[in-house]
């Protein structure tokens, strides 16, 4: 599938590297055909990082996907140049008038903070109305799930005795759902978080369908209003090295971590980390983007929704 990007975005060179067909803004108007229209809320510290890892989630369809960055104006990111953020992201009130196909929320590192006390909640609380009426499908990634889980249904995430972190096994539920279809019955997906939102709340809540759990990590996939809202737990987008820079760094930093479970071989931290989600991961993204964006999205977005 080709990923439509813009023509200096700084990861476009590695995804080439990598095989993926990549679109320029040049070569993509000349296209008689109409993209899928992806968001990015990317509140993730390392954004470039991330751009790579949810654009390489992206490319294994043959969709052709324009990808818009989008960033919240109420946070000043410390750990990508401004440069980079005023270039290729748009804020949110640049966009608030236009319609998306699909719409990804990330995880950001303060989920041991509440809610309110996150300094853009009440531009993301907007945010996340505002997909309601203007997008087909949002997928809620980590943090992202937790707030979108606590905002649409008032499901409160509640702390860890330690961090979850590493790669752990899950089973599938409700296996006729398209998000799921093709999965194995036992995958593997990475998690890195000190909260969690507890199951028994989920299960109670009518309105939300659980597709994947684990019994250490506990909720990996739920959905909403037919597919319209999805939230999934975890990272199954990070590449093979994430967690292990996450580890060393923190271990620099002379933090209390564990090692990440399930992921070195031999739980030796010297040793190449073991690659074991990356085909789950892909068939994640290329469901939702067949299932609920492709095949849910009018042609025409005129006087839908």
């Amino acid at each position: 599938m080709p990923i439509r990007v813009q023509n200096d975005l700084p990861v476009k060179e590695i995804l080439e590297q990598e095989n993926i067909f990549v679109m320029d803004e040049h070569r993509a108007v000349h296209q008689d055909i109409r993209p899928i229209r992806i968001g990015l809320l990317n509140l993730m510290p390392l954004k470039e990082d991330t751009e790579l890892q949810i654009l390489r989630s992206l490319s294994n369809t043959p969709l052709q996907v324009d990808v818009v960055f989008v960033n919240v104006a109420s946070h000043k990111a410390k750990n990508t140049p401004t440069s980079h953020l005023n270039k290729f992201y748009q804020r949110f009130h640049e966009i608030r008038e236009e319609k998306f196909d699909g719409f990804i929320i990330t995880g950001a590192p303060v989920e041991q903070m509440p809610f309110e006390e996150v300094n853009y909640w009440e531009e993301l609380k907007e945010i996340m109305e505002w997909t309601n009426e203007h997008v087909t499908s949002t997928l809620h990634l980590c943090w992202g799930a937790q707030a979108g889980l606590y905002y649409h249904y008032g499901i409160q995430k509640v702390p860890l005795k330690e961090k979850m972190f590493g790669v752990f096994q899950h089973r599938v539920l409700n296996r006729k759902i398209p998000l799921v279809r093709g999965f194995d019955d036992v995958f593997f997906a990475p998690h890195s978080r000190h909260t969690e939102v507890p199951m028994e709340e989920i299960r109670k809540d009518e309105r939300l369908t659980v597709l994947a759990e684990s019994e250490e990590a506990g909720l990996f996939i739920a959905t909403a209003k037919e597919g319209r809202q999805i939230f999934v737990m975890g990272h199954p987008e990070y590449d093979r090295v994430t967690l292990d820079a996450e580890y060393k760094r923190d271990l620099e930093k002379g933090l209390a971590i564990q090692m990440p479970v399930n992921y070195y071989p031999k739980d030796d931290s010297r040793e190449k980390p073991l690659l074991t989600w990356r085909a789950a991961a892909n068939n994640l993204y290329t469901n939702w983007l067949n299932y609920y964006v492709y095949q849910a999205t009018p042609y025409d977005w005129s006087g839908t929704l």
